[in-house]
């Protein structure tokens, strides 16, 4: 079997995009670009590419798990780039694959396409290239009248006539490696003295060694960013996939134009995704729910048969047969069990709701553990923050917690007891007891039969 090996040339200093920030790393469906270009390299089976970053690769730290690294300590081209690999790649067999890391709608088919051509055939280099340019700025595939390619030119030093060629270059190379670093010392700076990997194709064809081609398909997959308009374009063509994707695997998308889905979301079958709802990050999605409209979730667990209506959930934990909203929001840390309900207006923060509680209306719940078949009447407010630390209010199984109720936290609502309304608790309150007025006092001891009593607690 042979071996590849993948260099992923992620050095750019982000000048187009006008930015601070890496453009490598600038985010795409909710990933870096260079994360895009990393997972289609693993689908085309090259499990831990080496990464060339720039001088200032403290930024690439979370990439290191699944690659390698190495720094190019002045931007001098892409031939300088790959050159840059020679110390962790220089002696090592098989075959060599060079790919732009501003190249994220690439797919690990086409990877793969160019890789089992490259290795069926004698080329020394093998391009991947399309017959229809989906941006300006590629440089073009030069060929002789035979139609063996001879050079490339970059597209800013292009003649009128270069100019009108068709073909493209898609920046993804494939070498052997044992020819790869001699062209590479070759290589001489440019008028803008910058050393081109593409000049390798000249070199190549002076050496009479043969020079091969893969067109894509997709002509879109070569779609480099290099600043914030081919950022969009990118963004809108790979939110189309995604789209496609889900719909074909039995998601419904109402309006799929106003569905946003993000690259590493999942999503299960028959799932209803209504009008402008949003799937960001690392978001799972059982089966059998209804999600939106107007409705952001980022990366959050959401059970089978949940209905999520105009709401926002950041980084929360929802069990199955869950309903959340309208215009709720449930922050990060808020875990809400089976059969849970939680009505219009409520924030949830760092909190777990047992089964079959329900938080109906104008609610908070911050730092607290609430337990099975608690009723949180309207306008309660967990009082979780004295000025200086956080405290936890917990409320065990069957309570009922009166509307406008204040809770100051650290405070303990004990099990099937009642809070009047309007009372602000702030000693512990016995299992079985009700409590009323400003600072609620202890009345009585609850009495009612079993049966009716669960109904209250659990009743809207």
């Amino acid at each position: 079997m042979a071996t590849w090996r993948a260099v992923i040339l992620a050095a750019g200093r982000s000048s187009r995009m006008r930015s601070r920030l890496p453009k490598a790393l600038h985010p795409l469906c909710g990933a870096p670009l260079l994360s895009h270009v990393v997972k289609a390299t693993h689908g085309a089976g090259i499990i831990r590419p080496l990464v060339v970053a720039p001088q200032q690769s403290a930024p690439f730290q979370e990439f290191l798990a699944e690659t390698d690294c190495v720094v190019q300590q002045t931007p001098r081209g892409t031939g300088d780039a790959v050159l840059a690999a020679r110390p962790v790649l220089d002696g090592a067999s098989g075959y060599v694959l060079v790919l732009n890391g501003d190249l994220p709608l690439l797919t690990s088919e086409t990877l793969r396409s160019l890789m089992e051509r490259h290795q069926a055939s004698s080329a020394a280099l093998t391009l991947l290239t399309a017959e229809e340019a989906p941006q300006s700025e590629l440089g073009r595939i030069v060929r002789d009248a035979a139609g063996r390619i001879t050079e490339i030119v970059e597209a800013h030093e292009a003649s009128p006539q270069e100019q009108g060629i068709r073909e493209v270059n898609g920046g993804v190379y494939a070498f052997r490696s044992e020819g790869l670093w001699p062209h590479l010392e070759a290589l001489q700076p440019s008028s803008s003295g910058e050393v081109y990997l593409t000049d390798v194709v000249a070199l190549a064809v002076q050496a009479d060694e043969h020079v091969d081609a893969v067109s894509v398909e997709d002509p879109t997959e070569l779609l480099g960013v290099n600043n914030r308009v081919h950022l969009a374009q990118a963004e809108a063509v790979l939110r189309q996939r995604l789209r496609s994707h889900w719909m074909l695997a039995g998601v419904t998308l109402v309006d799929p134009r106003s569905t946003f889905i993000d690259a590493d979301v999942e999503i299960g079958q028959d799932t209803v995704v209504y009008p402008n709802t949003h799937l960001y990050g690392t978001t799972r999605v059982g089966r059998g729910c209804s999600l939106g409209p107007n409705t952001i979730i980022a990366n959050s667990v959401i059970g089978e048969e949940c209905r999520i209506v105009a709401s926002m959930l950041e980084g929360a934990t929802l069990e199955e047969g869950v309903n959340v909203g309208p215009y709720s929001h449930l922050r990060p840390g808020s875990h809400a069990e089976q059969d849970v309900r939680v009505g219009n207006y409520v924030e949830v923060k760092e909190s777990r709701l047992g089964r079959g509680t329900r938080v109906g209306h104008f609610s908070y719940i911050g730092d607290a553990t609430v337990g099975q078949g608690v009723n949180v009447g309207a306008g309660t407010v967990t009082c979780n923050f004295d000025g200086q630390a956080k405290h936890r209010t917990i409320i065990e199984d069957g309570a009922l917690i009166g509307s406008d109720t204040m809770l100051v936290a650290p405070v303990r609502v004990g099990q099937r007891a009642v809070t009047g309304a309007g009372a602000v608790v702030t000693r512990d309150v016995d299992p079985e007891t009700l409590v009323t007025g400003v600072p609620a006092r202890q009345r009585s001891k609850r009495q009612r039969p079993e049966r009716q009593s669960a109904t209250l607690a659990t009743e809207e």
